[in-house]
């Protein structure tokens, strides 16, 4: 039987960021994606890690935000709630870019998933000295209810998280309306059983 996995000239990419809000079912479909194309993954959750142990409040306070102001950041409004996380998101695409460049150098294929990958990363034409022309594609996936992301939560950690749910919708929403802006491919994430083929077709598409 023949292998239907793409080879690397019929993929025509060496990087695929595939982003979303938190919920929405980006590492669910990323480690099948992986799989379908042959590549790497990479979860942009252990930039976060290492970037915690190895930076400090001074130099990176977003990094450190929840762990050093608790109260501060529960007092949030749904507007500063966002305006954080457009900040943080910022501050994490300067990691994901030397990554995406050291791929680009090295020539190995990856997918990079995570929250904070955003469109406006995904559409920059260069990465350090590499011009991201043909080299990289973007997937972003979208949670059209609100509701939804609320009975994500529910499942995956066992809280009934309301407030969270309304801010996350909010982002998912934002960045469904950026990639548009952009050009770039944006799916809903229902019905979950076809968004993978509905992911291929809008990896592979024009």
């Amino acid at each position: 039987m023949s292998d239907p996995r793409p080879s690397p000239d019929d993929r025509g990419w060496h990087v695929l960021l595939l982003g979303g809000a938190s919920g929405v079912g980006k590492s669910q479909i990323s480690y099948r994606l992986a799989r379908h194309y042959g590549v790497g993954l990479t979860e942009v959750d252990d930039f976060q890690v290492i970037l915690q142990a190895m930076t400090s409040p001074d130099d990176y306070p977003e990094f450190h935000f929840w762990r050093t102001q608790p109260e501060l950041a529960n007092s949030m409004s749904e507007e500063e709630h966002l305006a954080f996380g457009r900040r943080y998101a910022g501050r994490m695409a300067q990691a994901i870019e030397l990554v995406v460049a050291n791929h680009f150098e090295n020539r190995t294929p990856v997918l990079i998933e995570g929250d904070f990958v955003l469109p406006a990363l995904a559409a920059q034409p260069r990465f350090g000295e590499y011009d991201s022309a043909g080299q990289v594609r973007s997937l972003f996936l979208y949670e059209e209810v609100e509701d939804q992301i609320r009975r994500n939560f529910l499942a995956r950690e066992g809280d009934d998280q309301p407030g969270r749910a309304r801010i996350t919708w909010r982002q998912s929403e934002g960045i469904r309306r950026d990639a548009e802006r952009l050009g770039l491919p944006a799916i809903p994430a229902r019905p979950w059983d076809t968004v993978f083929e509905r992911a291929v077709a809008a990896i592979d598409g024009p």
